[in-house]
């Protein structure tokens, strides 16, 4: 019988690449979980109830700890099954400084490319809430601005898959060796993204042989096993149970956070987003958890990476 303190529950949709991401993350660890279906496009009411307005895709909930971006969805997953590991070699932190570049700006560059190359074609709700999302205020002009640009964004992403093709070049299986990584998952999402939503996309892949192959043993990993739930299910379990986490604030702390200080948690990036408040249950240099109590889900622990995200104290 599953334990439901320790049952992973993934707020996702199908076709988003930061949930592939995730999906790939749990088969290289060979995990079951249970696949909460949300909205591709705001409001997702079931979920900001779960994250205190926090709306990106995915999230992952073990009982009343809710983890928001796959950074922290990883390193989550990584400390509570810790083989096999996401970092098979001793190269852990440069994977995590490489992950900056992956999930950054050459994330940024697949969206932009796929949303500049569809044009007329990209429904104008979908066309709003992404370039807000991921182009700021001005996002309309973005997008014109990346429609005139697509040779140039295409050599800009040709770049880093030329890299990664000399790196496959000596037959190795997976970009570390013969073992999946994380850096696996992480670079393998945009590669995802880009041959599924761009019509160039497995033309300029197929310059690439070696990262082709590649492409094939990281899907070939499968995402583990996964049984559906309702969202009503999932808020139930987080509302039947208290967080689990730990209490406490590491040393040096750069904002002097203590536990119970009142702050608010949004991207660094401007995306129009809801600022997501809480009391600090635990912060240090890589994570900060902040408690919050609703009516609707009880007491849950809200967990944010630190790093490309802005801790407010109000």
């Amino acid at each position: 019988m599953t334990d439901p303190t320790t049952e992973i529950i993934f707020h996702n949709y199908p076709q988003s690449p930061v949930a592939e991401k995730v999906r790939v993350a749990f088969g290289i660890k060979n995990l079951s979980w249970r696949d909460v279906e949300i909205p591709r496009l705001p409001p997702k009411p079931m979920l900001t109830k779960l994250t205190g307005g926090y709306r990106r895709t995915p999230v992952m909930q073990i009982g009343a700890d809710i983890y928001c971006d796959s950074q922290c969805i990883i390193r989550e997953l990584e400390r509570r099954q810790p083989t096999p590991s996401f970092m098979p070699t001793s190269d852990a932190g440069l994977m995590w400084c490489l992950s900056r570049y992956t999930d950054g700006e050459m994330f940024t560059l697949a969206v932009k490319l796929v949303l500049g190359s569809a044009g007329d074609d990209l429904p104008s709700d979908f066309a709003e809430d992404r370039g807000r999302l991921y182009l700021g205020e001005d996002w309309a002009a973005g997008l014109k601005r990346a429609n005139a640009q697509l040779p140039h964004l295409v050599s800009q992403i040709r770049a880093p898959l030329s890299w990664m093709n000399a790196q496959l070049s000596d037959g190795r299986a997976f970009l570390l060796g013969a073992d999946p990584a994380a850096i696996d998952a992480q670079m393998y999402h945009n590669i995802w993204f880009v041959r599924g939503r761009w019509s160039g996309g497995p033309s300029m892949l197929s310059e690439f042989p070696d990262l082709v192959r590649w492409e094939d043993n990281v899907r070939a990993i499968g995402h583990g096993t996964s049984n559906e739930m309702s969202p009503e299910d999932a808020s139930a379990r987080a509302k039947s149970l208290e967080p689990a986490s730990d209490i406490g604030v590491a040393p040096h702390d750069p904002q002097d956070l203590q536990v119970g200080t009142l702050v608010t948690i949004s991207p660094d990036l401007d995306g129009g987003e809801q600022p997501v408040e809480g009391k600090v249950r635990y912060a240090d240099a890589d994570t900060i958890g902040i408690e919050r109590t609703t009516d609707d889900v009880g007491t849950v622990c809200v967990h944010f990476p630190r790093a490309g995200y802005h801790v407010t104290i109000t």
